[in-house]
């Protein structure tokens, strides 16, 4: 049986979104700028894209912005808001402690230029306190950016409570919404955000693209200068099959979005109610508050990386974490700032499950994760020293 169950890493495409890409490689292949007729046709079909995907988060069209990906987005959102805050002598950030790496690494850099960054909290749940995130706003705070869902553990951030508290404050919101779009509802007016970050190959779509949604009157820095491509706020001709792939993946995601989680979320709970019966394991992040398909466990007394790969062989394509940080040999910052200490962190699993997914796949992996976790710590040294009481059991 093979399983493909790393979905937060990537989605396989939809047979939807290659058609759309496919008739734009071979018959609309024009350049958008351009004024005669098959420029203007590519023209049409960019501009019918970003209606739809401004639709699907309830925006306006020309608060769409087309970029290469989610990080490219996190980005420019970050640094607008920066440069904005700047201006009027703000120069004061928050953040949270489970990030993705294209938010922190930019708040990083900031603070190299003489930004102050907060990074909040997120507790054992997984799960920023509005309370807290309101005491930390100061007067000179520019902006607030807190992850829709986390793309490790999965938990869905109580987003619209910290909108109406930025609102309120003055101060800018913005959300990294890669793992969550197309999968959760999102409504950018209800909740009150102003830039939000997403990546078609999340939904379905293709790679190489996502969208930054910029609200009416927030005036965006320029990452990349050259053309007066997206109304000369990222030069550069838009890769328009790339586009149209992700807008017809994100229209089909959200066209049968409530009947997906239907399927899916009694998948994951039955997943995690079979994992939970392996001794000294324990789920990461809230248990109901999470994306439809996230699954993050912690086994002690293993190492992750040998877990994964010996559930490769048993056919079953599961992470540790992020897929942008798999080469790195120090433990998930995600899981370290949920309290997770470095040797339980070690071991950790995520399995991000598809539409796709049926209850005997979720048996099988049950099985396998069992067996193979049983199998390593039988010459795991570490184990050892817990069983035999040397080291105090965490888990």
């Amino acid at each position: 049986m093979k399983i493909y169950a790393d979905n937060a890493a990537t989605t396989k495409m939809s047979r939807t979104a290659i058609d759309a890409m496919l008739r734009c490689m071979e018959e609309e292949y024009g350049n958008p700028s351009s004024l005669y007729t098959i420029g203007q046709n590519a023209r049409e079909i960019l501009e019918k894209a970003r209606n739809e995907i401004a639709a699907v988060i309830h925006a306006d069209p020309r608060e769409i912005l087309f970029t290469s990906g989610g990080s490219e987005a996190d980005n420019q959102a970050i640094r607008s808001a920066a440069e904005l805050g700047k201006k009027k002598g703000r120069t004061h950030i928050i953040s949270t402690a489970f990030e993705h790496h294209a938010v922190l690494h930019t708040l990083k850099r900031l603070e190299q230029e003489g930004f102050t960054v907060t990074l909040l909290d997120v507790h054992e749940d997984g799960l920023v306190r509005p309370e807290e995130l309101e005491a930390a706003i100061r007067d000179d705070t520019c902006l607030v950016t807190v992850m829709y869902a986390n793309n490790e553990i999965g938990t869905i951030q109580p987003i619209r409570e910290i909108g109406a508290i930025c609102r309120r404050r003055g101060v800018l919101f913005h959300t990294d919404a890669v793992q969550a779009v197309g999968h959760v509802p999102i409504d950018v007016a209800a909740d009150q955000i102003d830039l939000l970050s997403a990546s078609a190959h999340k939904f379905h779509g293709p790679k190489g693209i996502g969208f930054l949604y910029a609200k009416k009157g927030i005036r965006l820095t320029n990452l990349i200068e050259g053309g007066a491509q997206e109304r000369g706020k990222r030069a550069g001709t838009e890769n328009v099959p790339a586009i149209a792939g992700m807008a017809a993946a994100l229209k089909e995601a959200a066209a049968h979005m409530e009947e997906n989680a239907a399927h899916v979320r009694p998948l994951r709970d039955r997943l995690i109610e079979g994992l939970k019966a392996i001794p000294h394991s324990a789920l990461n992040g809230d248990a109901s508050r999470r994306l439809p398909g996230n699954v993050n466990f912690c086994f002690e007394g293993i190492e992750g990386e040998s877990l994964l790969l010996l559930l490769d062989d048993r056919g079953i394509s599961a992470s540790s974490g992020s897929a942008c940080t798999s080469g790195s040999l120090d433990p998930s910052h995600v899981l370290l700032a949920i309290g997770r200490v470095h040797d339980v962190a070690h071991g950790s699993l995520r399995l991000s499950l598809g539409e796709d997914i049926t209850a005997e796949e979720v048996d099988y992996i049950v099985q396998n994760v069992s067996e193979v976790v049983a199998y390593l710590r039988s010459f795991s040294p570490v184990w050892r020293d817990l069983v035999s009481g040397k080291t105090p059991f965490i888990l």
